[in-house]
């Protein structure tokens, strides 16, 4: 390995050797079983359920604050992932579950849990993308991707026999696990792309 290969940093997210990608794969599963569930707790205890407008919008930006820290934390070294992408993550949240659970009438059926988590990553997926353009090469994917990876953590949550009756504003651990391991499949893949670049 050369000294000149260490010192070029290029534009794209994680732009970084093969082994490093596969170190944050882990470092984002682990967070993500961190964030969910913390951020979740978070947004309830102080927001209550989600059962109208103002605990979703509350809660919602509560817990998009402890998720977007928690997967800043992690991606804190990339080129281009600042501080704004705990906000951006904090108000795409807020937006997307006071949308979406107003949209399934604050139900918690698993399908209208889908639902409303499809609507949530939705925006999610919006917002933190937009940051990811010209960063990472599958910025595109991710956006597209964060409305069925959080409808898919609310149908593992439910499966589990978590209390979804509570009506919390975010998945739980069994789904974050899910997300975890399939979005961090998607970061690595950018990774990948980026070092055969």
């Amino acid at each position: 390995m050369s000294a000149t290969s260490d010192t070029h940093a290029g534009p794209e997210i994680l732009a970084a050797p093969r082994p490093a990608g596969v170190r944050t794969f882990f470092i984002w599963i682990g967070l993500s079983l961190l964030g969910f569930p913390l951020g979740g707790y978070l947004g309830h205890a102080i927001a209550g359920p989600v059962d109208s407008v103002a605990p979703a919008l509350i809660g919602g930006a509560l817990t998009g604050a402890g998720i977007g820290l928690a997967q800043w934390f992690g991606l804190r070294r990339s080129p281009g992932v600042g501080l704004g992408w705990i906000l951006a993550t904090s108000a795409a949240l807020a937006v997307g579950l006071a949308i979406g659970a107003a949209a399934v009438g604050y139900e918690t059926t698993t399908s209208q849990l889908a639902i409303m988590g499809a609507i949530s990553g939705a925006t999610v997926g919006i917002a933190q993308g937009l940051l990811m353009r010209g960063k990472f090469p599958l910025w595109h994917v991710w956006m597209v991707a964060m409305p069925a990876l959080w409808a898919l953590g609310w149908v593992v949550t439910a499966s589990a026999g978590i209390n979804i009756e509570s009506q919390f504003t975010v998945f739980g651990a069994s789904g974050a696990t899910v997300f975890g391991i399939l979005s961090g499949l998607l970061l690595l893949a950018g990774l990948r792309r980026t070092t055969r670049s």
